[in-house]
């Protein structure tokens, strides 16, 4: 039976082959795994939390290494379904001069099965926070409602809700995200989102001092507008403030925004402010992005607290 939960984080999980070569000419490739969600549950593990995972994962070659590799993380994998089917890939190249190439291969992956049965009302219960973000929504009808079953019930549990949009239109349309998010809105408590990626796209607004009044008036009580090296801006409580970025030599910024999200929760469920969790997402996402890789290059607590410490003096 899952303990109590500070995050309990809903998504895909995909397998990573990897290279610093153009994908024309590679001959070998690194092996790992990502997706948006399990990005940002790795992050806040990292850093302390009790992260639960929810997802489903295929019954193939890859299925051992990915459910070992989650709990040398920490993670609480109870709820992970096991099924008859192949796990989500994604090739992506990350090339010297900054030049990046992917491609998935995730069409009826076992991951887009997940569904409303996946979602267990007692576990909702135990937890801080549930996560979910738009790519979980764009999987598949049922993913989609499983996301819903996972908002309301949140709702119901008076549990804090929070989402990323996450939007790309390599996967969907813009109307299309638009009406997945309305869909669920009235139960978001957290909103973590790009201006440039998400907001501009799906609200038609990129100030962040208004795309945070417009969520306010949506009843969203906590909204975190990233905006890459322009650093974030959060808003609660009737007030905004702007969280300048860390400058670091930046390496690779694949899962950055993810990463952020997984230090802002990991604050707020911990019972830091939101400003405070925000300058902690900041440290998390900036060391993220010094080395190669979502995941592999993730920071752990020590490190992110030595430096956060010294913030605060």
């Amino acid at each position: 039976m899952t303990d109590n939960l500070d995050i309990l984080a809903i998504g895909e999980s995909l397998i990573e082959l990897s290279t610093r070569e153009s994908l024309t000419f590679a001959e070998s490739f690194n092996k790992y795994y990502g997706g948006d969600v399990l990005n940002t549950a790795i992050a806040a593990a990292r850093m302390g939390s009790k992260v639960g995972y929810i997802t489903r994962v295929g019954n193939d070659y890859f299925k051992d290494f990915l459910m070992d590799s989650w709990q040398s993380e920490n993670l609480d994998i109870s709820n992970v379904k096991i099924v008859d089917s192949y796990n989500g890939v994604y090739i992506i190249s990350r090339q010297p001069d900054g030049k990046k190439e992917i491609m998935f291969y995730r069409k009826k992956s076992a991951a887009t099965m997940l569904s409303t049965e996946d979602i267990p009302e007692g576990v909702i219960e135990k937890s801080s926070i549930v996560y979910v973000t738009g790519i979980t929504q764009s999987l598949s009808n049922s993913a989609r409602n499983a996301v819903k079953k996972a908002c309301s019930v949140a709702g119901e549990k008076e549990c804090l809700l929070a989402y990323d949009p996450n939007f790309t239109d390599r996967i969907w349309s813009v109307e299309e995200a638009r009406e997945a998010m309305e869909e669920i809105i009235e139960y978001i408590d957290i909103m973590i989102l790009s201006n440039i990626h998400d907001a501009e796209k799906l609200i038609g607004i990129s100030s962040p001092d208004k795309i945070i009044k417009h969520f306010w008036d949506r009843g969203v009580s906590m909204v975190a507008v990233k905006m890459g090296k322009s650093g974030c801006v959060i808003g609660y409580n009737g007030e905004i403030t702007s969280i300048p970025y860390k400058d670091v030599v930046v390496v690779d910024t694949t899962g950055a925004g993810d990463t952020f999200n997984g230090g802002f929760l990991h604050g707020i469920s911990k019972g830091y402010t939101p400003f405070e969790s925000a300058k902690l997402a900041s440290i998390v996402a900036s060391e993220q992005t010094k080395g190669l890789g979502a995941i592999k290059s993730i920071p752990y607590r020590d490190q992110v607290f030595a430096e956060f410490k010294r913030g605060e003096g």
